[in-house]
């Protein structure tokens, strides 16, 4: 009898991956489709056709099966984890009533329900009520209820993409509370729907009997329908775990479960994890996202659009590497990180401020980008590497602040996501941290956290504990440069620190003129 599988599927912003993983967090076979179909009818805008994404997880899948290794006999249960906050609305037979509203999208609307006066005077006393309007304003459900009411009145289930993609595998309305982030009216100290005297269900569109059953990360949703198996070739009958969302997959998978263990994430959105099991408000009343372990937070700090910067900097400034790689069969990765390595640390004082897209509370909305110390010396490279260092420089700060409100010393550092292929990013996140930088064994650590939830749920594992322990490790370890460390101590402290309190006037200058980034 063999060892048993794991089908994980994990359906990111760019791409669904379809993988298997044994009990000891290898990948054993592995199929990818790229997800391009996202439109944008205004500007802002950013949908995707719900039977696209269900379409991308079929082809993965029946591509995966052709892979050496891809045993069906052998998969013991199926897991799905998603990108977070894309919504779709689904008549009573689950059928989309219009395109998915992904976490992309920046419409809001000023048409929002009433928040009752007791609420009003808690929020403003609070110091909040801005921040609850911002929320109410960028809720897609309230866009939708205001300039699209016959969708809103046909709605039957108001689902995440995790929720959607987990109907259309076992036929029920279940999602995982781990995969809870998003603006609906969830319970995050409690990790479940809130009560209904909560806020949230006045300043949101929704009624409860639009949202799914939500079940913790590890328990059984369902099992692979007739109907699923047909599409996607998954055995009828298997079973279908509870994961959680990508980033908290990614957490676990990366081996990130206790709090001195922090978990950067160089992806599309550059993020900061860490995971307890105390409710911590890194933000002032912004709560932890809920992690893939029952019970347990993770504390995040965001640089939105972060890893997304370096595909900005490539696609404006980069043509000159991908031509190279194209000419010498080489990964264009390869060549960006020879352009880094042609630079000094510090970029010979070029300094990003990578704010290129606001955030809700920090920093504030009329944050803008900034590069700041350009000289006649300056080139390309010192861009691209100084790109690298700002988001090293705001996860740095992220990792301070969460150190700040847990009252815990993040030590040990691991590095997921696209750009922890990069060995210079590596480096210089080392240098920048002072911390000694570890890359997980594998790189689909979303994958391996939705895989890990689904072996506890199965009982292959007795706890997490065991699980992590035995399915993730770490690979190459960089270790901070003393020399290299000293500068970026100096730069970090004597100016990246300071540049948004300078700038922050300017940038609401800016916003007043233009108009852009809208204010509150």
């Amino acid at each position: 009898m063999h060892d048993p599988l794991i089908l994980a599927i994990d359906n990111g912003t760019q791409s669904v991956r379809a993988l298997l993983f044994d009990l000891k967090g290898e990948i054993v076979a592995r199929s990818q489709v790229p997800l391009l179909d996202y439109r944008s009818e205004h500007p802002g805008w950013a949908e995707h056709d719900p039977e696209g994404f269900w379409q991308a997880l079929c082809q993965a899948c029946g591509q995966l099966w052709t892979q050496p290794g891809a045993d069906r006999a052998r998969i013991a249960g199926v897991a799905v984890t998603t990108q977070r906050g894309t919504v779709i609305n689904v008549d009573r037979e689950g059928r989309p009533l219009r395109p998915a509203i992904t976490w992309l999208d920046q419409r809001s609307t000023s048409a929002v329900p009433p928040i009752g006066p007791l609420w009003r005077t808690a929020f403003r006393l609070a110091r909040v009520h801005e921040t609850v309007d911002y929320l109410r304003g960028e809720a897609e459900i309230n866009w939708i209820h205001a300039h699209q009411p016959e969708v809103w009145q046909a709605t039957h289930k108001f689902l995440l993409l995790s929720g959607y993609l987990n109907w259309r595998l076992c036929g029920r309305f279940a999602d995982s509370a781990g995969s809870q982030v998003a603006y609906l009216p969830f319970d995050y100290r409690r990790l479940k729907w809130a009560g209904r005297r909560d806020w949230k269900w006045q300043a949101l569109a929704l009624e409860p009997r639009m949202l799914p059953e939500l079940q913790a990360p590890g328990t059984q949703l369902g099992s692979i329908s007739a109907q699923a198996a047909r599409d996607t070739g998954i055995p009828q009958g298997l079973p279908l775990l509870a994961a959680a969302a990508d980033k908290a997959c990614e957490v676990i998978g990366a081996g990130c479960s206790a709090p001195h263990v922090g978990c950067l994430s160089y992806g599309t959105t550059a993020t900061i994890n860490t995971t307890t099991t105390r409710y911590v408000e890194v933000s002032p009343f912004v709560p932890p996202y809920p992690a893939a372990i029952p019970g347990a937070y993770s504390l995040e700090v965001q640089v939105f659009r972060g890893y997304w910067m370096v595909n900005w900097f490539k696609e404006q400034f980069g043509h000159h590497e991908q031509m190279r790689a194209l000419l010498e069969d080489v990964a264009p990765e390869h060549l960006f990180d020879e352009l880094a390595e042609a630079v000094p640390p510090g970029s010979m004082g070029l300094m990003l401020q990578p704010y290129w897209t606001p955030g809700i509370r920090v920093p504030g909305r009329e944050a803008k980008g900034a590069i700041i110390g350009f000289g006649d010396v300056h080139t390309r490279a010192h861009v691209y590497r100084a790109i690298l260092e700002g988001l090293a420089y705001a996860l740095r700060e992220g990792k301070e602040r969460i150190e700040r409100r847990a009252g815990t010393r993040i030590t040990e550092l691991r590095v997921s996501g696209g750009g922890s292929q990069s060995d210079a990013a590596m480096q210089l996140t080392a240098d920048i941290f002072g911390l000694p930088v570890a890359r997980p064994h594998v790189y689909e650590t979303s994958g391996l956290g939705a895989a890990i939830d689904a072996a506890v749920g199965l009982g292959l594992y007795p706890d997490f504990a065991a699980a992590i322990e035995a399915m993730t490790r770490v690979g190459r370890v960089f270790e901070p440069v003393a020399g290299n460390q000293a500068i970026y101590e100096r730069l970090y402290r004597e100016v990246y620190l300071k540049m948004y309190r300078q700038l922050q006037p300017m940038y609401r200058d800016i916003a007043r003129i233009t108009g852009y980034p809208r204010q509150a």
